[in-house]
């Protein structure tokens, strides 16, 4: 009901009021009774009409509230999902970019180990014969030279077949230590990455409490509020059955 409707309304109460009390003064006593029965039941319904339109306004008060809070909700996942999803998109580059410089890296590293390899260094023993072959040879005693290079040729291949071995050993070894370092700087990203999506979890959250907090304040608020209007509203109805009864003895 609009302002119009209710001054209407309360013209007609004060109408009929005035016109209870001229049957009163005339004496027309049933007329007064009957003026004042539809008073008392006008006013009742206007009483529960106004409680009926406040509960209603009340009502839809508190769900625009909800409806706010649930809009509020709704943009704070949004902002924040694609706010965690750059990060994890941004992580996972980081994480790629890693791996890809550390397979060049040890390309790089395999072929300097390569190009580091010199020629062994003959023992003691294997250059004697090495002499002993020569010195053989320039006697022109061919056969003892031959048997002394089969005997040579056999220690140098199998000197540099150790050599062979003790390079490649020393080169898995070093090869090891350089993927032990480049995973350890794989694993120290990974930890910072870890490190900064808990300290995103933690400010969604903190931001979510503040969000919820706001929202039951303003809740509250909104029902002390409303309650405070409930109650003056009931004072008010008490007020005026307290006139009418203070009425009712004068006569």
């Amino acid at each position: 009901m609009d302002g119009g409707e209710e001054s209407a309304v309360a013209d007609f109460l004060q109408i009929l009021e005035e016109h209870r009390k001229n049957c009163e003064r005339q004496g027309k006593y049933v007329e007064a009774e009957i003026a004042k029965n539809r008073l008392e039941e006008l006013k009742l319904h206007e009483e529960n009409r106004r409680k009926e339109a406040m509960r209603s306004r009340q009502i839809a008060e508190r769900l625009g509230v909800e409806e706010a809070h649930m809009l509020e909700f709704q943009q704070f996942n949004m902002v924040w999902d694609k706010k965690m999803s750059e990060y994890e998109n941004h992580a996972e580059t980081l994480v790629e970019s890693l791996k890809v410089r550390h397979t060049k890296d040890l390309k790089d590293f395999q072929r300097k180990l390569l190009q580091k390899q010199a020629r062994p260094k003959f023992s003691r023993e294997l250059l004697n014969l090495r002499n002993i072959q020569e010195h053989l040879a320039k006697a022109k005693d061919y056969t003892e030279a031959h048997k002394m290079k089969l005997k040579a040729d056999a220690l140098e291949a199998w000197e540099i077949e150790k050599w062979r071995n003790q390079k490649q050993q020393e080169m898995f070894q070093q090869e090891a230590k350089f993927k032990h370092s480049k995973q350890q700087e794989l694993i120290a990203l990974q930890k910072r990455i870890q490190t900064g999506r808990e300290e995103q979890k933690k400010r969604r959250q903190l931001d979510l409490e503040r969000l919820l907090q706001r929202y039951q304040n303003v809740k509250s608020e909104l029902e002390a509020q409303q309650n405070l209007e409930r109650m003056r509203a009931s004072k008010q109805v008490q007020i005026g059955a307290g006139g009418g009864r203070r009425t009712k003895k004068l006569r």
